[in-house]
């Protein structure tokens, strides 16, 4: 337990119904036909259904991964899909999956839900995902050491730089949705990424001193 985060091992390392399916490119022609089926349901609601049927469970592992409360999870996503008819009519296609537009409402709703209510920030992390992010800031140390000090690090970023390491690291997100999602340009996204894992490095470098 720590002061401003909680990390949770064990949500994602089960075999849950709701793990997130993993995340591959979407070619250039699966997103035009997929901005067909959203033009349908821009037209009409009742069109919207198969994008709600085939986002659902990534989008609401999305959020059990910031909340590991399944039933908070299910009102939160609930909210989303709400929010995503209700606003289908102004989303423009520029180039990303449709997903990235979702999971961008999912992030606001998680950070609203935060923001209203006094209580710990929940990270959930996979082994794999751990190995990653040590391997990202290429340190020489024992593993398991680092691991501990990776709790740490984290548990130093503002709300702003651990969203990007989840989207970037734990959620596998290219850049460019990435991007999308925050609401930030593709290089503004590199750059950040690259200046939060340089400050995580300077953590771990004086925690090792």
């Amino acid at each position: 337990m720590f002061s401003n985060l909680e990390l949770n091992r064990s949500l994602v390392g089960q075999n849950h119904r709701f793990m997130a399916k993993n995340n591959k490119q979407v070619s250039d022609n699966s997103m035009l036909s997929e901005w067909k089926e959203i033009q349908a349901a821009q037209k009409d609601p009742k069109q919207f259904r198969p994008l709600y049927e085939r986002y659902f469970e990534n989008i609401f592992a999305f959020i059990q991964k910031r909340t590991g409360d399944h039933s908070l999870s299910g009102d939160i996503c609930s909210q989303v899909f709400l929010k995503a008819m209700q606003k289908i009519g102004k989303y423009q296609y520029k180039g990303v999956p449709f997903s990235a537009w979702l999971y961008r409402i999912a992030h606001n709703e998680v950070a609203q839900h935060y923001r209203n209510n006094s209580k710990q920030r929940i990270v959930s992390i996979e082994e794999d995902q751990i190995n990653d992010l040590i391997d990202e800031l290429d340190y020489d140390f024992n593993k398991d050491i680092l691991q501990d000090l990776l709790v740490l690090c984290l548990d130093q970023l503002s709300p702003d730089e651990l969203n990007l390491i989840e989207l970037r690291f734990f959620d596998k997100k290219p850049f460019k949705e990435i991007a999308n999602i925050l609401e930030i340009t593709e290089s503004n996204a590199k750059v950040k990424t690259y200046r939060i894992t340089k400050k995580m490095k300077n953590i771990i470098l004086k925690a090792k001193s």
